[in-house]
Order: structure tokens, then C-alpha cells, then sequence
């Protein structure tokens, strides 16, 4: 989605108030993610240091987001997993890898949307929508690692070395994560059965 024009200039001032340069006319965080949605790039600069502040900015929306009942995209242990990586070793192939998978992920979602159609169907929760997007993840790891490994001898063998921690991981851990993954789908349910009511 990305444009070959210029991206658009936000300026954040000291009241908060975002100031879009290209209608000279101010606009909300909401405003702002219609762009996104819309595929309109955009930077936000604050207006007296000059600093690209654009990150945060697309932070304070993906947390309004979050924020509003039914819109949660972000599973509570895939917070935990990227908080622990904060400081990691692992930390600057965090980023390239989130990017990749959610660049296949666009690229695929024609395809995707298909299989969610077919283990969503009348909008009852389906178990093929976990294997679809098990799927989808372990096909995009396997392209990113096999990339990764061209451009980084030593990529294998920490690869390796992960795959043997975590194979040798106890028991429990195991039988924590099957917890926190049921968790997620009986809250996805309720939250499905909650908009299906609503509708």
C-alpha cells in the first residue's frame, strides 16, 4: 500500500492538537487511521523541536484501537512475547520480522480472507481460522529464516540452538501456553457472540 508521492506532513503541537499540512486543517488520532486505512502515508512532526514523533503517534492509535470493546488484534500472550523482547538479544530482528509477516500477510490476504470465510462461517467461531493462521505464521517464518540465513551465517545455528531450547522446554511451560491460547479463543468467542447479539 505504500505511495510513491511524498508522504503527508502532521504537525503535533503543545495542546496536542495534530495539524495536517496538506488541507491546513486540524484532525483527530481517528482521522489519522482512516489515512492509514486509506493507504495515505504520513509523518508527525512535533512543531517546535522538529522531531519525527510518527511512531508514537501510530502507537497512541493501535492503543485507541485496542482500547474500543470488540476491536482487540493484539493477543494478550503476543504482548507479553514482544515485552520480553525489549532488550533481548533478538531485539533488531524483531522489527524486520514483523515486517515481513505482515507484508505476506497483506500480500496473501485475498487468499486469507478466504480460508477466515470458510472457518467463519455464518460467524460461528471455526477451529480451521487457528490452523489457517498457524499456518500462515509457520510458512512465513520458514521464508524469513531461510532469508535471514543468506544474509547471516550465524542466523543457523542460533535458529538451531532456539528450536533445541525450546523442544527442551519443561512440560508446564507447554501446558501454560495451551492455557493461555484456550483463554484467548474463549474470550475471542465471547467477544464473536457479543457482536453477533449486536447485530
Amino acid at each position: 500500500m505504500a505511495s510513491e508521492k511524498e508522504p503527508t506532513v502532521i504537525k503535533k503541537y503543545a495542546n496536542r492538537r495534530l495539524y495536517h499540512t496538506g488541507t491546513s486543517s486540524y484532525v483527530t488520532l481517528e482521522d489519522l487511521a482512516g489515512l492509514v486505512r486509506g493507504g495515505e502515508d504520513f509523518v508527525v512532526y512535533d512543531a517546535k523541536t522538529g522531531e519525527d514523533i510518527t511512531r508514537s503517534v501510530l502507537a497512541q492509535i493501535i492503543f485507541d484501537e485496542e482500547s474500543k470493546d470488540g476491536q482487540n488484534l493484539l493477543p494478550i500472550t503476543f504482548l507479553r512475547q514482544l515485552i520480553r523482547f525489549y532488550g533481548d538479544s533478538m531485539q533488531a530482528l524483531v522489527p524486520r520480522y514483523l515486517e515481513f509477516s505482515m507484508d505476506n500477510l497483506t500480500k496473501d490476504q485475498g487468499q486469507f480472507r478466504e480460508q477466515m470465510g470458510k472457518a467463519f462461517p455464518g460467524g460461528a467461531f471455526g477451529g480451521g481460522a487457528l490452523d489457517a493462521i498457524q499456518a500462515q505464521t509457520r510458512a512465513n517464518m520458514a521464508i524469513f529464516t531461510e532469508a535471514f540465513r543468506l544474509f547471516n551465517p550465524f542466523a543457523a545455528a542460533a535458529a538451531a540452538k532456539a528450536k533445541a531450547e525450546s523442544e527442551a522446554a519443561p512440560a508446564a511451560a507447554k501446558g501454560d501456553e495451551l492455557g493461555d491460547l484456550k483463554r484467548e479463543l474463549s474470550e475471542m468467542r465471547d467477544r464473536l457472540d457479543k457482536l453477533a447479539k449486536a447485530k
